[in-house]
């Protein structure tokens, strides 16, 4: 009964633990690993002496194994193979040749600076290849980095951790058999990524047909089939080589993803909610059993160490497998500074300090506290002022410029020519033959396509461009593309011109949904007097002074049903004008005036003592004719 009490505590104090960093990560905006290793610290035996891992024995190996399954499985299911293919080489070359640089770096710094022999240095070196998915996915979704750079960061996360835990259990091994042949090591190697991806691909099609002709089984039940599935898949893998059920819960999620399962949603939704757990729980028992005494013990060359692989080996390996990729100094700084070490690392690095130790070759303990020195610094430094530097370096997607506008009717082509005169990419999407001549005529870039396509959006590029806006002319049908893009790629401004009030206007996706230009906009009318030739566009810049003045005159403006807002320029960024009208001093706000009535332009033009609706009134007025846009260019 009292090994059972022991046993039971040591779980519910890691459980509330964890869940409390969970939640002080998530209310304070900061990575929760650093509250997970820090509360575990606190816990263990160097701070209130709570928590002992060691007593749970053997359920901590059997615990670790299971868990990192999950962790690993979650990763593949949230993979997006579509989004891969525009940074598949960058991601190719990190996973093979970052891999074989930092495993030479890192072995000869932990050489030369921490004094390791050679052997220990380069065990050591294995373990801290990973960067991990568990600390990589919260951390984005914090920083919001572009697309682009947040796939190539997440999907490296994910197939590394694998691979590099693979090569860390070959070390181990040639540690342990120091007669073993090269050829021998390098088929092991080979035999355990083969095994892993074999039963990983095949489970994971079998698992996907199960579900999906599982009509019977409730969708509760359908996540626990795949828990299952995972596990034994795992087992199995692990039963015919030790270690390949790494790559096989990697592989599986990959290819369950791809099987397109109609319940994808609640099944990624469940076992990211598992993944949280264990992470948590995991984070908590393994720094909770850390010596703070024994990274004292390792001096300062460890220091020295750390910062060779953060400083030096990650950004040379950055610089050579993205030599030739789209990624600009920018990106390629950011994925360079971002490498924290996560799950796999402390977990491996654990297992493998508990092995040495019974084999009885020193430095187990060495090299478990060397690791966690370079989670906790790559995590606090790197992981911490991650916010900092997406926004020196102008990545965050809240900047990110450019637009895909569906409709290549009158107003859609102006739109897009005001982006394209700005300076940013433009792509145009309609399914109206005439219309994309007419756009193409433009030099407007065109897919003559359906807008809910996705594999259409993605080649058009919505995952690096800033704004979606959809200009049909049937405003259900812009709600559904809007609300159909935010679930598949979520745009930094999302934006449609939706007349009516939609039905789904509560929904996740229908928030986060802008009416575009204003409400209640009289489209047809619109584009009508664009074909005619009945409008003036121009530009008018918002002062600090009578601000409250020029905004309440501009509301009045709108309500005459003559003057549509088209974009606003604030600082160095082009957004499309929404129905909110936060408009603020300094904005440039580029407009378009219509006039079938001849005594409207008489009164906007100066005689307006009746109306006040007076444009002279408005600072920096400048009318600009359509066929000179060029003139609102922000060089």
């Amino acid at each position: 009964m009292e090994g059972s009490f022991v046993f039971t505590s040591q779980i519910v104090i890691a459980v509330l633990a964890g869940i409390g960093g969970q939640v002080l990560g998530e209310v304070l905006r900061i990575p929760s690993i650093v509250f997970l290793l820090l509360f575990g610290i606190f816990l263990g035996s160097d701070g209130l002496a709570l928590l002992h891992p060691h007593d749970l024995g053997v359920g901590l190996e059997v615990m670790v194994a299971l868990a990192v399954a999950i962790i690993l499985f979650e990763g593949g299911l949230n993979l997006e193979l579509r989004a891969l293919d525009r940074v598949s080489g960058s991601l190719r070359n990190l996973v093979t040749l970052g891999i074989l640089i930092t495993l030479l770096g890192g072995g000869m710094a932990a050489h030369w600076l921490s004094e390791f022999p050679w052997p220990i240095a380069f065990l050591y070196a294995s373990l801290v290849v990973v960067t991990g998915p568990t600390v990589i996915g919260p951390l984005l979704k914090q920083v919001s980095v572009d697309r682009q750079v947040a796939t190539l960061l997440e999907g490296e996360g994910v197939l590394i951790d694998p691979v590099g835990a693979i090569l860390a259990v070959v070390v181990l091994d040639t540690l342990l058999n120091q007669d073993a042949l090269p050829l021998d090591i390098f088929s092991s190697l080979l035999l355990r990524l083969s095994i892993g991806i074999v039963v990983g691909g095949v489970g994971g099609w079998l698992l996907g047909v199960l579900i999906k002709t599982g009509n019977r089984l409730s969708e509760d039940l359908k996540n626990l089939v795949v828990l299952a599935g995972v596990w034994g898949l795992f087992g199995l893998a692990q039963y015919l080589y030790s270690e390949s059920g790494l790559m096989t819960a990697v592989v599986s999620g990959l290819v369950l993803r791809a099987s397109g399962l109609p319940e994808e949603r609640m099944l990624r939704r469940f076992k990211g909610q598992l993944t949280v757990l264990a992470v948590s729980v995991l984070f908590v028992l393994l720094s909770a059993d850390l010596s703070l005494a024994s990274i004292w013990a390792l001096g300062w060359g460890s220091l020295g160490t750390v910062l060779v692989l953060m400083l030096v080996m990650r950004p040379l390996s950055v610089l050579l497998c993205t030599w030739n990729s789209g990624l600009n100094w920018r990106q390629k700084f950011f994925v360079a500074w971002v490498a924290p070490k996560g799950i796999v690392s402390a977990s491996v690095a654990s297992l493998f300090s508990i092995l040495l130790t019974e084999q009885g070759i020193s430095g187990g303990d060495a090299i478990k506290a060397l690791v966690f020195l370079t989670i906790i610094m790559t995590v606090f430094i790197q992981g911490l002022s991650a916010r900092w530097v997406a926004q020196g370096l102008r990545i965050t997607s809240s900047e990110a410029t450019g637009a895909v506008i569906v409709g290549c009717n009158d107003l859609g082509r102006l739109l897009g020519r005001l982006f394209t005169e700005a300076g940013e990419s433009v792509v145009m999407i309609d399914t109206d033959a005439e219309l994309c001549t007419k756009a193409q005529a433009e030099d407007l870039t065109v897919f003559r396509s359906s807008a809910l396509d996705a594999d259409v959006l993605t080649e058009a590029g919505i995952e690096s461009l800033g704004t979606f806006v959809a200009l049909t002319s049937n405003g259900e049908v812009n709600s559904v593309l809007a609300q159909n893009v935010v679930a598949e790629f979520d745009p930094p401004r999302v934006l449609a011109m939706v007349p009516k009030t939609t039905k789904d206007a509560n929904s996740s996706a229908a928030k986060k949904v802008n009416v575009a230009f204003m409400s209640q906009i009289p489209f047809k009318a619109w584009n009508e007097s664009l074909k005619e030739g009945q409008v003036k566009l121009g530009t008018t810049t918002l002062k600090p002074s009578g601000l409250a003045f020029h905004q309440a005159h501009l509301q009045a403006l709108i309500r005459s049903g003559e003057f549509l807002p088209l974009l606003v320029q604030r600082r160095k960024t082009l957004c499309v004008a929404d129905s909110t009208h936060d408009w603020q001093a300094g904005d440039r706000i580029i407009y378009l005036l219509r006039d079938p009535r001849p005594k409207l332009l008489k009164r906007l033009s100066g005689d307006s003592s009746s109306t006040r609706l007076s444009m002279e009134t408005l600072p920096e007025v400048e009318e600009i004719p359509l066929n000179a846009i060029e003139t609102l260019s922000r060089s």
